[in-house]
């Protein structure tokens, strides 16, 4: 509207909107459009979309959403809530730092901020309200609107390419019904954001704030969880950023399981197809835009995401301060199935069977005999979900306790998967100097624990390669990777 953009001081256009900034405030207002997946030709049908992406956004945003105000046309001229006849409806929301947004420098998200992605997409979905017409029915809509859409654009796409890519995700999203039915059935399927890539998160006061989430198609927003968490993976894999994305999907899956029902790691099955489906969508997106070298790109990454590589099994022990956690963060990205190996904790998972925060201090007596065989049953048995569902696994834990090792060693036998151990070794007074300065992590190791593990311990265990834990941790883990491959 021209009475807006003279107030503004400057305009965003989008395929579905326009978005007026001035000072603190931006006004959205909804095209008059109808592009067949979404229809805005009336004033109703956009105040409709408005209201629903007010209530949507404000379970994520609620100090960005405000309110959907009308603009009216009265003797004087337009106005907001005043007289004459309402010819529009605008969302009126708190502007925000455009440079915040992450697709603007995916290259800046560390560690912590992909810890943060992972935990607070968790909370997002465990608190949104369930959707059981979603799951797989929202996933086939989406699979078949991508075959349509890429058909349409083999002018500019090579068309063999884009036959292979719609007929293998047919038989995957085929064979995967089962999965993604029972998953709905058991309480995935839930009003999610629907559009949860880097361009729809931007970080303030240091914490990731989604925005955006779609609103005009329940089809595109009622989703099995994993789905919408999906987008996000595909995005910081597809732009080099497989170390962001497999510690956003291993602190997600600690989180949500606090909060999601039993089903979790299964899920994990289905996600070279969530992840293919998702490609599939930025392919024909960025055609549409007029980037068709991007586009190629997008279909041979969702050709790629349907032949995953093979599970394994890695265990990465140690005495406290050695660096597990770090190596095998480092390690996870280079192992099976995209964006890596899920990265399983028994400091995570003492946590959770705690009932406590993933970094909340247990107190001492929680560490009982019993509690430190239930944190390694539970260890086992999410790894041993995880690798039946397909996807690779790094198990991170002290493994001092040849028994435990041995386990390790059982549990990829039995699920036939290779099996590769890596123990970390440094001078007792570089570990000492890493557990005392330790902050914000879920190990609750001291430096009295360390001593005690370095006086019941020593050796490297048979069969497990030595790692140098003094050496730079990228290289460290690097050489490692290496000599897997060998």
């Amino acid at each position: 509207m021209d009475w807006l953009k003279d107030q503004s001081e400057r305009a965003i256009e989008t395929a579905c909107a326009r978005i007026f900034l001035a000072g603190d405030v931006a006004w959205k207002v909804k095209r008059n459009v109808d592009l067949g997946y979404v229809d805005f030709s009336t004033p109703e049908r956009r105040k409709w979309a408005l209201d629903r992406e007010l209530e949507f956004n404000r379970a994520a945003a609620p100090d960005i959403y405000r309110r959907v105000r009308p603009i009216a046309r009265g003797p004087g001229g337009f106005n907001w809530d005043g007289g004459g006849e309402v010819v529009e409806y605008a969302l009126e929301m708190r502007r925000f730092d455009d440079g915040a947004v992450l697709s603007n420098d995916p290259g800046a998200i560390d560690g912590a901020m992909a810890e943060a992605l992972g935990r607070t997409i968790a909370g997002f979905h465990a608190a949104a309200p369930l959707r059981p017409e979603g799951g797989w029915s929202a996933l086939a809509f989406t699979v078949g609107s991508n075959a349509h859409l890429l058909r349409d654009l083999t002018g500019g796409l090579d068309h063999h390419r884009v036959e292979l890519l719609v007929a293998r995700t047919a038989e995957e999203l085929a064979r995967r019904k089962h999965l993604l039915e029972a998953r709905r059935d058991a309480g995935f399927s839930r009003r999610c954001h629907g559009d949860l890539h880097l361009a729809n998160i931007l970080v303030e006061a240091g914490q990731p704030v989604l925005f955006d989430c779609i609103e005009f198609n329940d089809l595109l927003s009622d989703l099995d969880v994993q789905y919408d968490l999906a987008f996000l993976l595909m995005d910081l894999d597809f732009r080099g950023r497989r170390d962001a994305a497999v510690r956003v999907l291993s602190a997600y899956l600690d989180e949500a399981a606090r909060g999601l029902p039993d089903g979790l790691w299964e899920g994990l099955a289905a996600l070279p197809l969530m992840l293919s489906v998702r490609a599939g969508v930025r392919a024909h997106v960025s055609a549409h835009s007029g980037d068709l070298a991007l586009s190629r790109a997008y279909v041979e990454a969702a050709i790629a995401h349907l032949s995953p590589p093979p599970p394994m099994l890695a265990a990465v022990g140690g005495f406290s301060g050695a660096g597990k956690t770090t190596f095998a963060r480092a390690a996870a990205p280079g192992l099976g199935a995209s964006p890596g190996a899920v990265v399983l904790r028994t400091d995570e998972a003492r946590k959770r069977l705690a009932g406590a925060g993933p970094v909340d201090r247990l107190p001492p007596e929680t560490y009982t005999p019993e509690f430190y065989a239930r944190v390694y049953d539970e260890l086992f048995a999410t790894a041993r979900m995880s690798l039946r569902a397909g996807h690779a696994v790094v198990l991170d834990a002290t493994f001092t306790e040849p028994p435990l090792r041995a386990r390790a060693e059982a549990l990829a036998a039995e699920i036939g998967v290779p099996f590769h151990g890596a123990w970390l070794e440094a001078p007792a007074e570089v570990l000492e100097a890493r557990v005392g300065g330790r902050v914000g992590d879920a190990s609750d190791a001291t430096q009295q624990v360390l001593r005690d593990q370095i006086a019941r311990h020593s050796g490297q265990p048979a069969g497990w390669a030595r790692v140098d834990a003094t050496l730079p941790t990228g290289e460290a883990a690097e050489t490692w990777l290496e000599s897997l491959r060998r």
